[in-house]
């Protein structure tokens, strides 16, 4: 039976949704007024994860991911380049879904944007109000009354005491505690009229958190099976989401809370102010294809699965760190894998899940999603696989692999393609396909005239540029980059 760690209890739980065989799944999207990063990537492959699994357990998944396409950097990124919001939005949002294609994230059943639901979000200020949870402030703005939630901090264990003890922030005009957060932002004349709705409350605009108790009540109904996101929306964003959606409506907002864990950045948290911001696009695109004014980019293939593969060697709730001996190593171990697809042409296998290694790997992601369980499985596979050249294995393999989203490319395509995550050779600088390949034609004439001298500095020449040549029966040269 899977178990599920719920951030709400923090505990590992029996997952039971609300409906047998019916899951409900919101995980809080990108802010689209940039490029994705690293800490994206994270959580984007992580939730996918996530909801293949349980559709491989048998359940019918509905998987919402929602776009803020409204918000305050958003104005600021349309101010400074002179555009439309919805110019700035669209030109990201393309950019998010290269960024996932590449990354073999699939799509979500529904990706609704924060603009389309502008009602529904004043529908629940003004429940809130009739409640006593909401006032509207003298100027403009309409506040969430936190004190008047009981339970609110009970998903990030913050008390209200210590968090007004902690509290540094100057209290905005018209609020009646520094701990009441915004609901519906009143108009500024200086903003684009594109991001301005007329409501009861006069012209303006929905806070952040409003949305996604809005979409997941819109799209999903209550309660969630899960509602999940990356580590940083604990607090504020997903309490506040609680205090609205219960404060409103009663009940509960979701039954079970995920959160993935950080991903730093040589032992740092990301920042642009560190110099340590990586986006996607930089670790995984053929660099010369990246263009500031274009969200599509041509995609290494072997250093996005292997960018993938170090995401999911880790369990979701992990702490990970991106450096670059660790890129190195998930590049070696991924190739390792394929390695063993390239040696064994699998056999198509449907997946038998009383085959011992198959309950092996249902167990460990039966157990919170342990993925660094699953792989494991697969390197176990993989051994089998070069020792006995049994190609059921090889199938198995990959149809394991591809329950995480791994393993589908052409072995072959796949390990000659280059990497800049390869210790001693540059993607930049790699001999094409072509030229190895010419080498490699000119090395087996050469071998076949037994001149092995020259089919000598050919494999010796090969190897200095990081590629491997393996010598198959009946004058068959396989070659991959190291």
């Amino acid at each position: 039976m899977l178990h599920v760690y719920n951030s709400l209890t923090r505990t590992k739980e029996p997952f039971t949704p609300v409906e047998q065989g019916r899951v409900r799944m919101y995980v809080c999207g990108m802010t689209v007024y940039d490029f994705c990063h690293l800490g994206h990537a994270r959580m984007l492959v992580s939730f996918d994860v996530v909801q293949r699994w349980l559709r491989a357990s048998g359940y019918e998944v509905t998987y919402v991911r929602n776009i803020t396409d409204i918000d305050d950097k958003i104005i600021r990124r349309a101010v400074e380049t002179n555009k439309r919001l919805d110019e700035v939005t669209s030109f990201y949002i393309d950019a998010m879904h290269a960024d996932e294609r590449a990354l073999g994230v699939e799509s979500p059943d529904a990706e609704p944007r924060a603009t389309q639901h502008v009602g529904d979000m004043l529908e629940i200020i003004h429940a809130l109000q009739q409640k006593g949870l909401a006032y509207q402030s003298e100027d403009g703005d309409v506040n969430y009354a936190v004190r008047q939630f009981p339970d609110y901090g009970k998903l990030s264990g913050k008390s209200l005491d210590d968090l007004r003890a902690g509290e540094r922030v100057a209290v905005a005009a018209g609020k009646r505690d520094p701990l009441d957060f915004v609901l519906w932002k009143s108009a500024k004349a200086d903003e684009p009229p594109e991001s301005k709705w007329e409501s009861a409350y006069g012209l303006g605009r929905p806070g952040w958190h409003i949305e996604c108790s809005a979409m997941s009540k819109a799209l999903l109904g209550l309660p969630l099976d899960i509602h999940g996101g990356g580590p940083d929306l604990k607090f504020p964003h997903h309490e506040n989401e609680i205090a609205q959606t219960e404060g409103a409506y009663g009940g509960q907002l979701a039954k079970v809370w995920m959160h993935c864990g950080p991903l730093m950045v040589d032992s740092d948290k990301m920042s642009k102010s560190l110099g340590n911001f990586r986006s996607i696009r930089d670790t995984i695109a053929v660099a010369e294809t990246v263009q500031a004014n274009s969200p599509q980019y041509e995609v290494n293939r072997r250093e996005a699965e292997m960018l993938r593969f170090f995401i999911v060697r880790n369990h979701y709730r992990s702490m990970q760190n991106y450096a670059p001996d660790n890129l190195r190593d998930a590049q070696q171990a991924l190739d390792r894998l394929y390695q063993a697809l390239h040696n064994v042409p699998p056999t198509p296998v449907q997946i038998q899940w009383e085959h011992p290694q198959a309950q092996a790997f249902r167990a460990a992601m039966d157990d919170d999603f342990n993925t660094a369980g699953a792989v494991a499985v697969l390197f176990d596979l993989a051994g089998q696989v070069n020792r006995t050249g049994d190609a059921q294995a090889a199938g198995l393999l990959k149809a394991l692999g591809g329950v995480l989203g791994l393993l589908q490319h052409d072995p072959a395509a796949y390990l000659q393609s280059p990497s800049r995550y390869v210790v001693g050779a540059s993607a930049k600088h790699a001999l094409s396909v072509e030229e190895v390949q010419a080498l490699v034609d000119e090395r087996i004439a050469a071998k076949q005239a037994r001149d092995f001298k020259r089919a000598d500095e050919i494999r010796a020449q090969l190897r200095a540029v990081g590629v491997e040549l393996e010598d198959k029966p009946g004058g068959v040269t396989q070659w991959r980059r190291a």
